[in-house]
């Protein structure tokens, strides 16, 4: 998105207006390439490289790939800077085939080398040079599809993405260990002091004509905008997220077993998979625990069931008598409950879900699923360059997600971002916001 409200080029400029009228530009990138450090502080050397199934990547390559990010699309364009290593370029690529060959996504695992020292070398090679061109030598910053500030907003927006995928990729390696390691300690675990989640009410939205997407002058990525106008029919709400009490009583009436409550697709998965519960729950000695970054723990009955893909948010909505909100009937909800608490936030040392507290709604406790499919709005227009390939790609095959969770870091959050993964996804820090279809 551009400085403009058009809604096409790079990004909408928020705090940083210009980069000679906010000195604190350096103190802010300098803040959230910390975050990303501080979150992998406990990580032993060989944590660093793990990979336990394709969709998740190791600690060591999100730290890489988000100082190449900085590396390839804005310290490249100055004729001082000096590449850190010619074979990153290729290494690092996420995705971006108009950047360049890339390695494999599944093979990351694989990258013994270059060691995890090396990486840290390398963010400390971008970080002085990102230093020398925000303090010192912006003029030599050659303008090309984007202006510099606009790519230092995306580029600090991407690494807060990658920090929360640290923590939800990190959280599936640990898991799929036999010693099921920590990421923080377990004394730091929040327990509900009640058993009972608070009573499940239900909101009212009633029909009309609404805006939705984003606007102005704060930053946003290209798949929300432009702003436009939906019309939504009469619909109630969940006063706040589905809990694990709710959930186990899915379980326990038989819900991973009546294929009537599930899409084709969904019970394909569950057959394939012989799944019977949620991905990070066991049971031992007829008592259902949960694994979370704190290790394996008692569930909690009272806090929002997470780690629900798409098929299971489904299906339990099917069985409880309700439905999946659109995602424009979320981001409606949401705007009109600005006053209201937003969730519990974001805490490095507590990563868990907590229950909900009186007029909580969770809108960032986890994020939730929708029944919309992510595909473009009218008049989308993609990130200019090889930005273009930030989201507009993805619009097939997936849904969307709203709201942020406990693993999303500070000032990622707002109302019109639009999340989104295929419907089999459990990995991520996801739950469950029934909507209900008023009856005229």
């Amino acid at each position: 998105m551009s400085a403009t409200n058009d809604g096409s080029g790079l990004g909408q400029r928020g705090q940083l207006t210009t980069l000679r009228s906010c000195p604190g530009a350096w103190e802010q990138f300098e803040g959230v390439r910390q975050l990303s450090l501080a979150i992998c502080s406990t990580l032993e050397s060989d944590d660093y490289m793990l990979q336990a199934m394709d969709d998740v990547s190791p600690a060591k390559w999100h730290l890489a790939h988000t100082t190449w990010f900085f590396e390839r699309f804005i310290l490249t364009r100055c004729q001082w800077y000096e590449v850190f290593h010619p074979s990153y370029d290729f290494l690092f690529n996420s995705y971006y085939r108009t950047a360049g060959a890339f390695h494999s996504r599944p093979r990351r695992g694989l990258l013994s080398r270059p060691s995890t020292s090396e990486i840290t070398g390398y963010r400390a090679h971008v970080e002085a040079g990102m230093k020398r061109l925000l303090l010192e030598d912006q003029e030599s910053f050659q303008m090309k599809d984007h202006a510099l500030v606009d790519l230092l907003e995306l580029g600090l927006n991407h690494e807060q993405q990658h920090q929360e995928l640290l923590l939800s990729d990190i959280k599936y390696n640990f898991f799929s260990q036999p010693l099921a390691p920590a990421l923080r300690s377990p004394h730091l675990l929040h327990r509900s002091a009640s058993n009972l989640p608070q009573p499940m009410n239900w909101i009212d939205i009633e029909p009309g004509i609404h805006l939705i997407g984003a606007s102005g002058e704060a930053f946003s990525y290209d798949n929300e905008r432009p702003e436009h106008t939906v019309f939504v029919d009469s619909v109630s709400m969940g006063s706040r997220l589905v809990s694990n009490q709710e959930y186990q009583a899915f379980i326990e009436d038989g819900g991973y077993e009546k294929v009537a409550l599930w899409l084709s697709e969904g019970w394909d998965w569950i057959v394939d998979g012989n799944v019977q519960h949620p991905l990070y729950w066991q049971k031992k000695d007829a008592t259902w625990q949960e694994f979370t970054l704190h290790g394996w723990a008692e569930l909690d009955p009272s806090i929002p069931v997470s780690h629900i893909n798409y098929f299971e948010a489904d299906a339990f909505a099917r069985w409880s008598g309700a439905r999946l909100p659109t995602e424009q009937e979320w981001e409606i909800f949401a705007g009109s409950h600005r006053d209201m608490d937003r969730g519990q936030g974001f805490d490095l040392n507590t990563l868990h879900a907590k229950p909900a507290g009186n007029d909580d709604l969770q809108l960032s406790s986890l994020w939730q699923w929708t029944s919309s499919s992510y595909g473009p709005y009218p008049g989308f227009k993609p990130l200019a360059g090889n930005l273009a390939e930030y989201n507009g790609k993805f619009m097939v095959n997936q849904y969307v997600l709203r709201g942020g969770s406990y693993a999303t870091p500070p000032n990622h959050l707002r109302d019109s971002y639009r999340n989104f993964y295929p419907t089999n996804a459990s990995w991520q820090f996801s739950g469950i916001r029934l909507a209900k279809t008023k009856e005229n």
